[in-house]
């Protein structure tokens, strides 16, 4: 998995802590979670704001 994955990443996410509300996360817990997923192989130091803020509005319409 990587960076551009988001929507994988916000499924693993998701499945990984379900009683989670995405809304509230930070965006440094946001990235420490996706780089502790099983099968995420990308560089941690080329996530963004963008990246990671994609990633949570994936998560929330996962959770919905």
């Amino acid at each position: 998995m990587k960076w551009t994955d988001t929507l994988d990443i916000a499924i693993g996410l998701y499945e990984k802590m379900p009683d989670v509300d995405p809304r509230y996360v930070r965006f440094t817990d946001l990235h420490r979670w996706a780089t502790e997923l099983e099968g995420f192989s990308d560089d941690p130091n080329k996530s963004n704001e963008k990246i990671l803020e994609a990633i949570q509005m994936a998560w929330i319409a996962e959770a919905e």
